[in-house]
C-alpha cells in the first residue's frame, strides 16, 4: 500500500524543531468529536468515530492509513460535503474561531474557499471540462466577493495562476489542454483563491508521475508558506510524508490512533498499528525484504470488539478484545489510543 523507500535523511530537521511551535499559540483550526456515520440496507458504519485534533497557522499535518480508514470522509466531513446516506452525527470543526458546523447552508458555503479550501483528489473530474479555467475561477471569487471590478477578479485570479508556477495564459484554456499536473496546480490555485486558513489536499499526487508529484507537492508548500495557512495532506506516500509535513496522524478504523510530529513516527512509532505501518515501507538495508501486515481491515458494519486493531495486533493483550481504549498523551505530547499507554493497564 505504502510503497516510497524512506531514509533518515528524508525527514528534514526543520520538521522535528517546527512541529510544536505554535502549541502554546491558539490553534487555526480545532476539530472535536466529529463523528460521521453511514446508514445503509446492512445495517449502520461509522466512518469517522469522536476524531479530534487541532493545528496551527502554518503547520501541516499528514493523514495516513489503509482504504477504508477514514480519511477522505474526515475531510469532507471538515467541509460538510458528506452526502446520503452518510451524516455528520456530532462534532466540531473550528477555523480561526468560526464553528463550521454551527453554520447555515449560506454560511457554510462563504466559509468554502475563504476559511477552508479543499483540493480535490482527481483534478480532471474537478474541472468543468466545457468551460475555460479563467471563468471558474471568476465563479468562484464573484460568489464570495460581492463589487469587485472584473479587472480586479482577473488579476486575483491571473496571480494565484503565477503562484502556482503557471503561465497566465492557462486563463482562457480548457481543462483538456493541460497536463495532470497543471490541471492539479489549477485546483491548488483555485484553492488559495481567497486565502483560506485551513487547506485540505487529498491525494493530490495520487494520479501523477514522481516528477510531477514532486512538483505538485512543492508547490503546495510554497503557497502555504505565502498565506501561512495550516494543511492536512492526506495520503499513502510516506515518502512525501517524511519530507513536507510536520506532524503525522494515523487513522485506523475511523479512530485516530496515533498523532505526532513526523521525526518521531519514523524512528519511535508508538501505536503497534503505527509500527506496522513504518516497518511495511521498503528499506535500503532489506532490499527485496518486503513486510505487510497480517489480516484485513475490519468492515465498519461489524468493527469487533474493543480495539478494533486487536486481531491483527502482535501485542494484543486480554483486555484489547473487550475494552475500548481511549486516547492518551504521551511524551512530547504525542496522542496514543492504545492500551500499552493505558495508566490502568500497566498497573
Amino acid at each position: 500500500m505504502m510503497n516510497s523507500i524512506v531514509t533518515d535523511a528524508q525527514v528534514g530537521s526543520r520538521n522535528a524543531t517546527k512541529a510544536f511551535d505554535s502549541a502554546g499559540a491558539k490553534p487555526v483550526l480545532e476539530v472535536n468529536g466529529l463523528e460521521v456515520t453511514y446508514y445503509t440496507d446492512l445495517g449502520r458504519a461509522r466512518a469517522l468515530d469522536d476524531v479530534g485534533f487541532s493545528l496551527g497557522a502554518g503547520e501541516k499535518l499528514g493523514m495516513v492509513g489503509e482504504s477504508g480508514s477514514g480519511k477522505s470522509t474526515l475531510a469532507l466531513a471538515m467541509m460538510r460535503m458528506i452526502k446520503p446516506p452518510g451524516r455528520i452525527e456530532g462534532g466540531s470543526v473550528i477555523v480561526d474561531g468560526v464553528d463550521l458546523m454551527a453554520l447555515d447552508e449560506g454560511g457554510m458555503r462563504r466559509a468554502r474557499l475563504s476559511k477552508i479550501a479543499y483540493i480535490p483528489q482527481g483534478a480532471m473530474n474537478s474541472l468543468n471540462p466545457v468551460i475555460r479555467i479563467g471563468a471558474q475561477m471568476v465563479d468562484a471569487v464573484k460568489s464570495h466577493i460581492s463589487g469587485e471590478s472584473k479587472s480586479a477578479i482577473q488579476d486575483r485570479c491571473i496571480h494565484a495562476l503565477r503562484s502556482v508556477d503557471l503561465d497566465p495564459g492557462v486563463f482562457r484554456m480548457y481543462a483538456h489542454e493541460l497536463s495532470g499536473g497543471m490541471k492539479q496546480r489549477v485546483c491548488i490555485a483555485i484553492g488559495i483563491l481567497l486565502e483560506p486558513k485551513v487547506i485540505i489536499a487529498d491525494e493530490p499526487t495520487s494520479a501523477l508521475d514522481v516528477v510531477t508529484q514532486r512538483q505538485v507537492m512543492e508547490t503546495i508548500d510554497r503557497v502555504q508558506s505565502q498565506i501561512n495557512a495550516a494543511v492536512i495532506l492526506i495520503g499513502h506516500d510516506m515518502g512525501l510524508m517524511a519530507q513536507f509535513v510536520d506532524k503525522v496522524a494515523v487513522m485506523y478504523a475511523g479512530r485516530l490512533v496515533e498523532v505526532s510530529t513526523v521525526r518521531d513516527m519514523f524512528t519511535e512509532p508508538n501505536h503497534p498499528y503505527s509500527k506496522a505501518l513504518i516497518s511495511s515501507l521498503p528499506n535500503l538495508g532489506n532490499k527485496g525484504v518486503f513486510r505487510g501486515i497480517p489480516g484485513l481491515a475490519p468492515s465498519l458494519l461489524r468493527l469487533p470488539g474493543g480495539c478494533a486493531f486487536h486481531p491483527r495486533c502482535e501485542q494484543a493483550m486480554s483486555q484489547c478484545s473487550t475494552v475500548r481504549p481511549e486516547s492518551t498523551i504521551v511524551g512530547n505530547e504525542r496522542l496514543v489510543t492504545c492500551h500499552l499507554f493505558d495508566e490502568d493497564a500497566a498497573k
